[in-house]
């Protein structure tokens, strides 16, 4: 057995892998611990895959840990990218807290819940009383400065190449460019600064499946954040693209080719199959 796979849906076509149900890890764990790679586990998942049977897992570890937590995600950011990200603030929720980020940011604002994805969790901070509202709503305040566009950019990245990037202009609603909240998707062509900060995201920090967030302001570059699981609306070629750039990618992990690398012949190929 070659792969397994935890998500029927983004795996659907894929030769040589079976397909499990998450809650199947621990009744199939010898097949899980034998297999080349394990695709597509859910978060609860991750630990047991990577320390308990010793699994190589796709997406990445660090693409699941990053992208899980907007707050690790930022920090990490500006660790490799001081200089691409807006001007971000992270406190516990206590009033004198509060009442610092009120008196620091400038208006408006942009406030995030840790953990949200497709646009949710995310305000645009105007006044006393969309504070407060948003003070009620989480237990640690985590603040953006407001970028003044009126699109972004989503670069895809899979494995160690971009297999997409477009423009997202924003919705009917206002402030709101993801796809989900009415952004329009526009084939334009990308600046190579926004490609080029993703894929140094990307390498950086490990990250092998991911929808990278970029704004540009003037010439410069700025990442809001990466989505672990992201859309396929304006990814030319779709889900095929992303399957065959995701079987490109493991295949090349799985037989390393350069010059201390002697080319090995590909694995034989059998039909998928799913567990009952």
């Amino acid at each position: 057995m070659a792969w397994i796979s935890f998500d029927i849906f983004r795996t659907l076509g894929f030769n040589d892998t079976t397909q499990l149900k998450p809650e199947q890890i621990f009744k199939y764990k010898d097949d899980i611990s034998s297999a080349e790679w394990v695709l597509y586990p859910e978060y609860w998942q991750l630990n047991a895959l990577i320390y308990g049977l010793k699994a190589k897992v796709f997406p990445s570890q660090a693409s699941y840990l990053l992208g899980h937590n907007k707050i690790e995600m930022s920090r990490a950011f500006e660790m490799v990218a001081p200089a691409n990200i807006p001007q971000t603030e992270i406190r516990a929720n206590t009033p004198s807290n509060a009442e610092e980020l009120w008196e620091l940011m400038l208006l408006p604002f942009v406030a995030k819940l840790p953990k949200a994805s497709q646009g949710s969790g995310v305000w645009l901070i105007n006044n006393r009383a969309d504070w407060a509202a948003y003070l009620a709503r989480t237990d640690i305040l985590y603040v953006q400065e407001y970028l003044p566009i009126d699109r972004d950019i989503r670069v895809v990245i899979i494995g160690d190449q971009v297999v997409s990037a477009y423009w997202r202009l924003q919705s009917d609603q206002g402030f709101y460019n993801n796809v989900a909240k009415g952004g329009i998707i526009d084939q334009s062509p990308v600046p190579t600064q926004a490609i080029n900060l993703a894929l140094n995201l990307a390498t950086s920090l490990e990250i092998d499946h991911g929808g990278f967030d970029i704004a540009m302001v003037g010439d410069q570059p700025y990442v809001f954040e990466f989505n672990r699981l992201f859309g396929n609306q304006g990814i030319e070629g779709g889900n095929q693209r992303i399957r065959d750039a995701i079987i490109d990618y493991l295949q090349r992990k799985e037989q390393p080719i350069g010059p201390h690398f002697p080319e090995a012949p590909r694995h034989r190929r059998r039909r998928l199959r799913r567990v009952a």
